[in-house]
């Protein structure tokens, strides 16, 4: 199958509606401080339909140890901008060639409490795949194309509670618990991409991220 060179009207639709999404209050940037980063957002089409790439960060990191993310950092005096940054970041945690992404815009940046970091998210379309793995193993344990239809099913919803006691969405998906900013991200874009399906009509699964994680890896999250 020849790779499709232009982005599929589904994610052009997507890319539209998230450069208009709105940035609930606990998201919003301070009007000074914080760190400029930006992470790549990386929709592709394999076997499965639409998917997205995440990582898996190593654990004992002294930020976010363990965690599931998108590909992206700190911006680094050389970057022309986030999605120089994005892209870059990108290249060097998962190997991904740049020439096979189309960069469709940036979302409105966010902001990370916890790290201080100022967070632009870069929309893209993978026209042509590149094999990808763990380029930078100091910080990254595993790479994964994450089928949309996987986020989207209810019987891989749960949620997080962190230690200040906020609740919000989270995956399991491919071996991970995707949770905090990163599934933040992922459930407002199933929402604007039309892919959101209702939640079983059971409990919600709700889970400790932090007991989880200091059973499972012995890490700092």
């Amino acid at each position: 199958m020849r790779p499709r060179t232009t982005a599929p009207e589904w994610l052009l639709s997507l890319a539209a509606a998230a450069r208009r999404m709105q940035v609930p209050a606990e998201l919003r940037p301070p009007a000074v401080g914080g760190r400029d980063s930006a992470v790549l957002v990386l929709f592709g089409e394999g076997e499965a339909g639409p998917d997205v790439l995440l990582i898996q960060r190593n654990t004992g990191l002294r930020r976010h140890s363990g965690q599931p993310a998108f590909p992206g950092g700190a911006l680094d005096p050389q970057d022309a901008g986030p999605v120089d940054c994005a892209l870059r970041e990108a290249e060097e945690e998962t190997g991904v060639v740049r020439d096979g992404v189309q960069v469709l815009g940036t979302l409105p940046q966010l902001y990370i409490s916890r790290s201080g970091f100022r967070v632009t998210p870069v929309l893209a379309w993978w026209h042509t795949p590149s094999e990808v793995r763990a380029a930078d193993t100091g910080e990254v344990a595993s790479v994964t194309r994450v089928p949309v239809a996987e986020l989207a099913d209810p019987a891989n919803r749960v949620r997080t509670v962190l230690s200040s006691g906020h609740v919000g969405p989270a995956f399991r998906v491919r071996g991970m618990l995707v949770w905090g900013f990163t599934a933040g991200v992922l459930d407002r874009l199933l929402v604007l991409g039309g892919w959101e399906r209702p939640w079983l009509n059971r409990d919600v699964e709700v889970i400790d991220v932090f007991r989880t994680l200091a059973r499972d890896s012995g890490g700092t999250p």
